[in-house]
């Protein structure tokens, strides 16, 4: 059967996911990925417009749209996506068939023609990441998790699977979707869609992994001409990004109402803030660049979870609030003496207000519109008819009170 692959990087993801991200209190669903090869020498990566879509339906929707030049003779060239099994409730769960359990609508077009894939279970190479797309024989092979028992193997097992088999060899596994393409000499285009489920903790209500660096495994190592585009076509999402791979070019707002903020590192704070901060409204964020050579892996993540993220660890601010000075600037006009009583009091009308304030609603209450003018985030409609139809699960909580 002729296959499409396209294949996720596990070594560069396993290395950035931190125990406390992927702890009990949190759940691994999958990674987004680049279409890659096994191996190739000819054939360059000449254009991406990679377009992730941050769904209500706890699902990424991905399409991505790739010019490839293939700079010898027509091949028939085996590409792969390979994707970590889950970890979810405690445990990671094996489909021996090799069907991932939250990728959904996979499709790919090559030069017109979609094409058909096939999926299995593969061995992932230690040394380099990445396995060389031979389906395993299942009838072989027993599945074990948490393998062998030390505490460092158990943070990677998380994410990872093994395969045992009677002489105790042990293989890390991910599922694989997998294909044949045939290149003709020179320009060949490849149109690739899935949705994903976006994973989840404690710090984040979703976060979107991205393998980025397998682009580089083509003939020119690099994407010539690269195109990154974040939508959020319905309601509000507010997220971040560790972005020291994408300091050459700021990201723009491209449509609906948004702003976008870098925060450096504080090294006098000891808190980490390298990242890129997007506030959407029913819009999109791009960012472009030339000979992009990624060197890292994207993460989006609500930024419920952001350093210094107090006023009601909500996804909504970065600002702390507390009876401050700040609250003093912002909310009591230089009055000095806050109560407690007062400030709760407050605090709990600035939670209930956030999910109004997000859709630009314009207060008629002098001290929220100020406090809410000083947040960076805050960008007033006056022409919005307050309506709660596309109000999340989170806005319930806060107005009900559910997230003091």
């Amino acid at each position: 059967m002729k296959h499409y692959h396209s294949r996720l990087m596990l070594s560069a993801l396993l290395l950035l996911l931190s125990a406390a991200m992927w702890a009990n209190d949190g759940v691994y669903y999958v990674s987004g990925n680049q279409l890659v090869p096994v191996k190739e020498t000819d054939i360059a990566v000449t254009k991406e417009i990679l377009t992730i879509e941050i769904g209500d339906d706890e699902y990424a929707n991905v399409d991505v749209y790739y010019e490839f030049t293939n700079n010898g003779s027509a091949k028939t060239v085996t590409m792969g996506f390979e994707a970590m099994l889950p970890y979810e409730g405690g445990e990671s769960v094996l489909n021996r068939q090799g069907v991932h359990p939250y990728i959904k609508d996979f499709k790919a077009l090559f030069n017109g023609t979609q094409l058909i894939y096939s999926t299995g279970v593969v061995a992932v190479n230690g040394e380099n990441g990445y396995s060389d797309m031979k389906p395993l024989d299942m009838r072989k092979w027993r599945y074990e998790f948490n393998f062998p028992d030390n505490d460092y193997a158990q943070q990677w097992d998380m994410v990872e699977g093994h395969l045992v088999n009677g002489h105790d060899t042990i293989m890390t596994v991910a599922y694989a979707y997998y294909f044949e393409a045939k290149f003709q000499p020179g320009k060949n285009i490849v149109k690739h869609t899935y949705r994903y489920r976006m994973s989840s903790d404690v710090m984040h209500d979703f976060s979107i992994p991205y393998m980025l660096t397998p682009a580089t495994r083509w003939a020119n190592h690099q994407i010539d001409d690269f195109t990154l585009c974040i939508k959020a076509p319905k309601g509000i999402k507010h997220f971040y990004m560790p972005d020291h791979i994408f300091r050459s070019a700021p990201f723009r707002v491209v449509s609906g109402v948004g702003k976008t903020r870098h925060c450096d590192k504080n090294e006098d704070d000891n808190v980490w803030t390298d990242y890129t901060e997007v506030s959407l409204r029913h819009g999109a964020v791009e960012w472009k660049a030339r000979n992009f050579r990624p060197t890292d892996e994207l993460f989006i993540r609500s930024a419920k979870g952001l350093p210094g993220n107090l006023l009601v660890g909500a996804y909504y601010s970065s600002t702390p609030f507390w009876c401050s000075e700040d609250v003093d600037s912002q909310l009591f006009y230089g009055r000095p003496d806050c109560s407690e009583e007062e400030e709760q009091a407050l605090v709990k009308r600035i939670r209930r207000n956030l999910p109004y304030a997000a859709r630009g609603y314009v207060f008629r209450d002098k001290k929220l519109q100020h406090f809410f003018d000083n947040q960076w985030w805050y960008m007033p409609d006056p022409n919005w008819k307050m309506s709660t139809d596309d109000f999340s699960k989170f806005d319930w909580e806060l107005i009900n009170g559910l997230e003091e």
